[in-house]
């Protein structure tokens, strides 16, 4: 059935990949990236342009997978979706969002596991765009730009280039999030830094009036016993 639906839209050529690729974040189970495959396949020279309609497309779809998310919550998956992909990008995004998001846009697991799993785990929005317009971006112009410079010749080389662009990809992005981290932790121990001294000199004013209440009733004891 899923077959049928994909040899209907390569018909369509970009218009196609674009309704294909807004599907694959959303619900549909077959990545776009078979889509893109065969029509670069068919015509390498639009391959470029073929990368930039379903990555447009992508990024439309992924608030739409969001909101289903959100709605719906992560059950809507379990119908479309192999479980063991659900439950591998759920720990993911349990251990962080962003990175899973990152590495998701590399791996076999469809993307709108991701998308999906964003919405119903409260994800801000706003970070899931800009991850996946990172991550979406390389995946499909990397594609793109094989069938481009090579022709059909690219086609045996396609699975070979997806795993080395997921390779240097992962470390990268453990590289970017550790950068990142430490960045947050020094900001964050300057502000604490910043708001110590004021905390210091708010108790200091605090006890001031006390100190001049214990030294004005000692003066006056003073001149009781005088």
């Amino acid at each position: 059935m899923f077959q049928a639906f994909i040899d209907f839209l390569k018909d369509y050529g970009p218009l196609g990949l674009f309704v294909h690729s807004f599907l694959d974040a959303v619900i549909f189970p077959v990545p776009a990236f078979f889509l893109q495959v065969s029509l670069s396949i068919m015509n390498p020279s639009t391959a470029l342009w073929l990368a930039t309609v379903g990555y447009i497309a992508c990024l439309i779809g992924t608030p739409v997978g969001y909101y289903l998310g959100k709605i719906m919550g992560k059950s809507v998956l379990y119908r479309f979706i192999k479980t063991e992909w659900i439950d591998a990008a759920t720990s993911r995004f349990q251990k962080n969002g962003e990175a899973a998001i990152l590495i998701g846009s590399f791996t076999p697991i469809p993307f709108k596991v991701f998308t999906i799993l964003s919405g119903a785990l409260n994800f801000p929005l706003w970070r899931l765009i800009g991850y996946a317009a990172i991550g979406r971006a390389v995946k499909f112009y990397a594609v793109g730009a094989l069938f481009y410079f090579y022709g059909r010749a690219a086609e045996s080389m396609v699975k070979d280039v997806s795993l080395y662009t997921f390779l240097i990809a992962v470390p990268l992005i453990a590289i970017f999030l550790f950068v990142r981290s430490r960045i947050r932790k020094k900001k964050q121990l300057k502000q604490e830094a910043e708001v110590q001294p004021a905390d210091e000199s708010q108790k200091v004013t605090e006890r001031q009036p006390a100190i001049e209440r214990q030294t004005a009733a000692t003066e006056l004891k003073n001149d009781i016993s005088s």
